[in-house]
């Protein structure tokens, strides 16, 4: 049974990793970011208190995090497997993910690393449109529209995401370096972690992901 997490910076790919995780173990992708932009969306308490600082590019603190997730990790689709993705973000998060995985007999069977340099996040994460309309991800350089600006689904106008900006980017890099990579020391030691490289083609990407998980 696959229960993973993935790692790695903003931009690294995890998304896409993930989606064709799903497709092929039939699994929920758990994104805690997900997650949150949508109470922002709909203007719920926790999606206030979310948003004052993901707009600043900074980490939600502990306590939300963990309690959105091992909340959803007791949802009936959890049962056979998941992937997280934003979550764990700190070590004090991981040590809390495991506390509550012991309680329900389960335990993280491999981490998911994606190791991608910080001159190619930037140019992923400044590059990325995003449609408000439909959801759908565009990328200048990676993945252009067929017409720019515009999405091919559905025709409406695309945005730059404010935490997609050269400044909140650089934020946002910064604070998982500082954050984040001590949660790698720490699968490291537990002999859970398995490095990918995120910055090569997708297929070489997804070929290794897939044997890291067994596949």
């Amino acid at each position: 049974m696959i229960r993973t997490i993935l790692l790695g910076p903003p931009g690294a790919g995890k998304g896409t990793q993930a989606a064709i995780i799903v497709k092929n173990n039939n699994i929920p992708h758990i994104s805690t970011g997900d997650i949150f932009r949508e109470n922002i969306k709909n203007g719920t308490e926790l999606g206030k208190r979310a948003q004052e600082y993901m707009s600043k590019g900074e980490l939600v603190p502990d306590d939300l995090v963990i309690e959105i997730a091992t909340t959803r990790l007791l949802e009936d689709d959890c049962k056979n497997g998941f992937i997280l993705d934003g979550f764990p973000r700190t070590v004090h998060q991981a040590e809390e993910l495991d506390k509550f995985l012991d309680e329900h007999g389960q335990e993280i069977s491999v981490v998911i690393n994606l190791e991608v340099p910080d001159d190619v996040l930037m140019k992923r994460l400044t590059g990325r449109r995003v449609c408000p309309k439909c959801g759908a991800t565009f990328h200048i350089v990676g993945m252009p529209p067929k017409k720019e600006g515009i999405c091919d689904i559905c025709g409406a106008e695309l945005i730059q995401r404010p935490d997609d900006n050269e400044e909140t980017a650089g934020n946002r890099i910064e604070v998982y370096n500082r954050e984040t990579k001590p949660l790698i020391d720490y699968y490291e030691k537990k002999g859970k972690i398995a490095n990918i490289d995120g910055a090569a083609a997708l297929e070489v990407a997804s070929a290794a992901v897939a044997e890291a998980l067994g596949g």
